[in-house]
């Protein structure tokens, strides 16, 4: 990881207080993983604490890193006023990614939910490129949305998409688990990321599947290295750092195992 200033060269807004915004950062897209976020670092002195931000997609050829966030506080409502041309403190990569090896020859669900749908969509480029020995057998996007459906067209593209909307404007209505279980799909891996009463249902549905399940997991973060212990999540299993049934999800995570978290 590294902290870095980079250059905002477009930002735009797909859909009602959603915004995408694209930044040249050539050291963090070339080293960044999918599943990985950075941290963004407000201009207003009285903003101390960095915003972390899920990684949509990276390009190491052009050096350019795409962040879809929504603006919900005042740090974001800052990000989105910002045009190009501007520049923007940025830490990163952070965190882990999905194991994406795991995939090879395998049916693969990537489900995500709200804002947990952008870091999705790396995962589905990237799986669609990998080389021949980590190809999956196929890939589903499973993406659950309250109405609009952004970034929808663009997975289309990377994978078989299944939509799944609450208020039934488009793909089933309902969560995401309904539209799985209305198409009677079949996976063998779910990588995931979205709100925790999702996970949370992804989780037990797997299990009583026999599924290999990750999940991403969406926490407060203070310092985004793993040093303050703020968005700590309690785990199955003992933490070698703490000693105690929690993890880091920004250092130990934000990606992991299903059955190793309590959620």
């Amino acid at each position: 990881m590294k902290k870095i200033k980079g250059t905002i060269v477009y930002q735009g807004s797909p859909a009602a207080g959603i915004y995408d915004l694209r930044i040249q950062a050539p050291e963090i897209a070339a080293a960044a993983v999918p599943g990985q976020f950075v941290n963004v670092y407000c201009r207003d002195g009285s903003r101390l604490l960095p915003r972390p931000i899920s990684l949509c997609c990276c390009d190491a050829k052009t050096g350019e890193i795409r962040l879809v966030y929504r603006a919900a506080g005042a740090g974001t409502k800052e990000f989105s006023g910002m045009k190009a041309g501007e520049d923007l403190e940025l830490l990163g990569p952070l965190g882990n990614g999905f194991p994406l090896r795991e995939a090879a020859g395998k049916r693969v669900f990537l489900v995500g939910g709200g804002i947990g749908i952008p870091p999705m969509l790396q995962t589905a480029r990237t799986l669609q490129a990998a080389p021949e020995e980590m190809q999956p057998a196929a890939v589903t996007a499973v993406l659950g949305y309250r109405d609009n459906t952004f970034l929808a067209d663009e997975f289309a593209e990377a994978a078989e998409t299944v939509l799944a909307t609450e208020d039934g404007s488009a793909g089933t209505k309902g969560t995401v688990l309904d539209a799985i279980q209305e198409r009677n799909l079949r996976a063998d891996v779910i990588f995931a990321c979205g709100p925790k009463p999702m996970l949370r249902a992804l989780k037990n549905y797997a299990a009583e599947a026999d599924i290999a399940c990750w999940i991403s997991l969406e926490e407060r973060m203070a310092c985004g290295i793993g040093a303050c212990l703020a968005c700590v999540c309690e785990t199955a299993g003992v933490d070698a750092h703490s000693h105690v049934h929690n993890a880091r999800v920004c250092k130990d995570g934000p990606v992991f195992a299903a059955e190793d978290v309590v959620l």
